[in-house]
């Protein structure tokens, strides 16, 4: 993987991340182009590329660390957990996706992934689960919105008024689903 695809992927996310624990965008995107700039230098000593994202976030928190230092900030340990590198422990929206389609009732699973992940017209989602199209689209919107109340139930994540899902995701030890 390149810099260019990590940026692609991760950027958003990670100045997200960053803002979250530094609260001052231009500080954000300071800290993130470091990262980034730390990314591309060591980004082929990487081994094992399924590590990726934690091994990002971890350069991240380490910068956000040096950003607090240098401008003789206070700030809680706390927020960045207490084992930066303990990457088997790590949480992520991927994790708590898991467990909200799994526990997905088929009948809204189903056309959900043939729609939404293989990318099926809804008609053909339509005729492959030989139902009619409004059933169909009917279930793929409570699918929507059942995913949405899980993020909701497991995370504490609530809905803005313009109807996106913010928060941030919890310890896995706080996680209804995951847990």
């Amino acid at each position: 993987m390149t810099t260019k695809q990590v940026w692609s992927k991760y950027s958003d996310d990670l100045k997200y991340f960053i803002i979250s624990k530094v609260r001052n965008q231009t500080a954000a995107e300071d800290i993130l182009q470091n990262t980034f700039i730390k990314i591309h230098t060591k980004l082929h000593t990487l081994k094992d590329i399924t590590k990726l994202k934690p091994w990002i976030f971890s350069i991240a928190r380490n910068s956000i660390i040096d950003y607090f230092k240098t401008t003789n900030q206070t700030f809680d340990i706390a927020i960045f957990g207490e084992n930066t590198e303990d990457y088997d422990s790590s949480h992520t929206e991927q994790d708590c996706l898991r467990g909200i389609l799994k526990n997905l009732p088929k009948k809204y699973r189903d056309p959900l992934f043939l729609s939404d992940i293989k990318g099926l017209k809804q008609q053909e989602v339509a005729d492959q689960l030989k139902q009619s199209l409004s059933t169909t689209k009917s279930q793929i919107q409570r699918a929507r919105k059942l995913i949405a109340q899980g993020f909701m139930d497991c995370c504490g994540f609530v809905m803005n008024e313009n109807g996106k899902l913010i928060g941030e995701i919890q310890d896995k030890d706080d996680c209804k689903i995951c847990n």
